[in-house]
C-alpha cells in the first residue's frame, strides 16, 4: 500500500508539472522553508550561473514539505527551517547519509506595518495587548511549523502565551504570516528578521531573546532518492563564500561548519 501510495504522489506530481517524466531533462529539485525563499532564490541563481543546472524550488512550512517527500513527492534536497523535521526523515532513511549540514542560524522578531504608531514594543502582556487593540497576532501554526513553534515557545517562556493565545491567527507558513502584516490584516506578527528584510511594507518593533526558544536550525540534506551526484554539488555550493555573502546580506547567520 505504501509502495502504491508513493507512486501515486509522483503521478500526480507530473501531472503537475513538478516532475519531468522519464528521459526529460531534470533540473535540481529543492524543497526548502518558506522563509528561505528570497535569499535562497538568489543563491540558486548563482548555482545555476556557475554550474548550468537549473532549479526547481518548491517553499512551504517544513512540516508540509517533510509529510510530502515521506509519501513520495520527488525531490533532491530538503532544506527545513528546524531539525525536528529533518530528523523525522532522517530516521525513516529518506535522507542521504553524509549530507546533512547544519547550515544556517535566524532570529525570532514581532513585525508591524511600517505605518503603524508601534515603533518599540515590549516583550510583556500589557504591551502586547495595547499594540494589538482587540486584533490578532499573526504567526505561523504553533504545532508543526517551526517559526510557529518558535514562537509559541517564547511567549511561553516570557509568560505571555496564555494572555496571547484567544489573540491569534494562525498562518500556514511563516510567510503567510508575514503577508498578514504586510497587508494591514494583522497589527502585529511573529516571523524571522529574514522575514521582516524580505518585506519593505513592515518593520521590526521587538526581538526574542535568544534563550527564550530553542535555537534556530536550518539543516539541509540531499535525499535518499533523489539525484545524488547533483545535490552533493548544490550543497557544497550553498557552503561556500557565494552563497554565504546572499544568506548573509538577507539576515541569515551562516553556521560554524556551515561555509
Amino acid at each position: 500500500m505504501v509502495a502504491i501510495a508513493r507512486r501515486a504522489v509522483l503521478l500526480l506530481w507530473i501531472l503537475m508539472g513538478l516532475a519531468s517524466p522519464l528521459g526529460a531533462e531534470q533540473p535540481l529539485t529543492v524543497f526548502a522553508a518558506a522563509s528561505l525563499k528570497t535569499a535562497l532564490d538568489q543563491a540558486d541563481e548563482a548555482f545555476t550561473a556557475e554550474t548550468a543546472i537549473p532549479v526547481r524550488a518548491s517553499y512551504a512550512a517544513s512540516s508540509a514539505l517533510a509529510k510530502q517527500i515521506a509519501q513520495g513527492a520527488p525531490t533532491d534536497v530538503y532544506a527545513s527551517a528546524d531539525v525536528d523535521w529533518m530528523d523525522d526523515l532522517d530516521s525513516r532513511k529518506l535522507v542521504l547519509a553524509g549530507t546533512r549540514v547544519d547550515l544556517l542560524g535566524n532570529r525570532l522578531v514581532v513585525i508591524a506595518a511600517n505605518d503603524s504608531p508601534v515603533s518599540t514594543l515590549a516583550l510583556d502582556p500589557p504591551s502586547f495587548t495595547s499594540a494589538l487593540g482587540g486584533r490578532r497576532l499573526a504567526l505561523a501554526e504553533v504545532t508543526s511549523v517551526p517559526a510557529g513553534r518558535y514562537a509559541k515557545a517564547a511567549l511561553q517562556n516570557l509568560e505571555i502565551w496564555e494572555k496571547l493565545r484567544p489573540h491569534l491567527a494562525m498562518a500556514e507558513n511563516v510567510r503567510a504570516a508575514l503577508r498578514f502584516v504586510s497587508r494591514g490584516e494583522a497589527p502585529l506578527g511573529i516571523v524571522y528578521a529574514t522575514d521582516a528584510a524580505a518585506d519593505p511594507e513592515v518593520k521590526i518593533v521587538a526581538t526574542f531573546p535568544a534563550d527564550s526558544h530553542p535555537p534556530i536550525v536550518y539543516p539541509f540534506a540531499a535525499t535518499a532518492d533523489g539525484n545524488a551526484e547533483r545535490a552533493r554539488k548544490y550543497l557544497e555550493f550553498l557552503q561556500g563564500p557565494s552563497a554565504r555573502a546572499v544568506f548573509e546580506k538577507q539576515g541569515f547567520t551562516v553556521l560554524p561548519g556551515g561555509g
